[in-house]
């Protein structure tokens, strides 16, 4: 089984069109395709959006009295999220049946379309909660992306410069317990390797976090549980209102973070704000950067550093009704890991803020 990039992300959402809309003005994604029934799975809405290496399928379930698509209780389950990560593989067929045979749960058999020279085969298994894995093999370098499935259609109006080159890495959030099965899970049955390790405090909080990553080292899953004994945090929020282990964010890969986030945010979408504080003691934690200080401070854009670089990245809100789904842009300048330094980081500066409106505040 030969795992070499995310072909696509799929989500399922309430509505495909003001998601898809929201993902094509702010963040720079052109709408390349379109479908509506789909023969297999019911009725639905799907709108192919693109932007350099991603590809990402938005989808919505129509309402139907025999539950249509499964878009519809996906969303009803769970909210807006990512439920497929397809899996680009050299056969799809034999790649399902591989994994079959170790131990992995069948959802969609093989389905092959197209003609000869052209065809797509797609095949799923379950990866983690109810989110699948899509295997996705093509025939010729300009194959449709589902030939009968998706109408493909040219990108209206000017070009717009891409901002983001790749899916960096994905963040999962599992319930307490589930991460050492897991890795096992995508070490047997997909042959990725556990790559780095560790475990965050923050203040009474505490959460364990495992990376596994195929062998092409092109598809990186974040695996994150909560301490349960400890005080409940910000992955125990997400799966409750998730209902489950599901995806908290996708990482969106740029060489540019802080034009990036300008262009994205003139363009409407928000990101998470940073504590001035944050930044009083940067330099001091993380030594010099490629980009000054003062620029990150406007910006948000929080820094950290490991053996192999520096790293930038930033959060956004998110827009999904249940507050979960979020996105990260990052910048890597040599960096291979994601960023942990900053959320102990992000903690300690907001005590800081704290003790000094503290000692600001009139006496009584």
């Amino acid at each position: 089984m030969d795992i070499r990039a995310i072909d696509h992300l799929e989500l399922y959402v309430e509505d495909a069109e003001e998601t898809a809309a929201h993902l094509r003005d702010a963040y720079g994604f052109t709408v390349h395709g379109r479908g509506g029934p789909d023969p297999g799975l019911g009725f639905c809405r799907t709108i192919l959006l693109r932007q350099r290496e991603i590809a990402l399928l938005v989808t919505s379930a129509s309402v139907r009295p025999d539950g249509g698509h499964p878009a519809g209780a996906y969303v009803e389950r769970h909210g807006d999220g990512v439920a497929v990560i397809g899996l680009a593989v050299d056969d799809a067929d034999a790649a399902f049946a591989e994994a079959v045979e170790r131990g992995a749960v069948p959802t969609v058999p093989p389905m092959i379309l197209g003609e000869p020279g052209s065809r797509v085969t797609f095949a799923s298994v379950l990866g983690f909660g109810d989110v699948e894995h899509r295997f996705t093999s093509r025939e010729g370098a300009g194959a449709p992306f589902a030939p009968g499935l998706i109408e493909e259609v040219r990108p209206a109006g000017p070009a717009r410069a891409a901002l983001f080159e790749s899916v960096d890495h994905i963040a999962v959030c599992l319930p307490a317990g589930e991460l050492d099965a897991a890795v096992r899970h995508y070490q047997e049955v997909f042959g990725f390797a556990q790559t780095f390790e560790e475990r965050i405090v923050v203040g009474h909080q505490a959460m364990d976090s495992k990376v596994v990553q195929s062998g092409s080292e092109q598809v990186t899953l974040t695996l994150i549980e909560p301490d349960i004994t400890r005080e409940l945090g910000q992955i125990d929020a997400f799966i409750s209102a998730h209902g489950g282990a599901g995806v908290q964010h996708v990482a969106f890969l740029t060489d540019d973070i802080t034009g990036a986030v300008r262009t994205v945010s003139d363009r409407g979408a928000r990101f998470l704000s940073t504590p001035a504080t944050y930044y009083d003691t940067l330099t001091e934690r993380v030594g010099d950067l490629p980009v000054p200080v003062a620029a990150l401070r406007d910006l948000n854009i929080l820094a950290d550093r490991d053996g192999s670089g520096v790293m930038l990245q930033i959060f956004s809100e998110s827009r999904h009704p249940r507050r979960t789904l979020f996105y990260e842009l990052i910048e890597r300048r040599g960096a291979r890991t994601f960023g942990s330094n900053n959320i102990k980081a992000l903690y300690e500066a907001v005590e800081r803020q704290h003790a000094l409106s503290d000692s600001t505040a009139p006496s009584a």
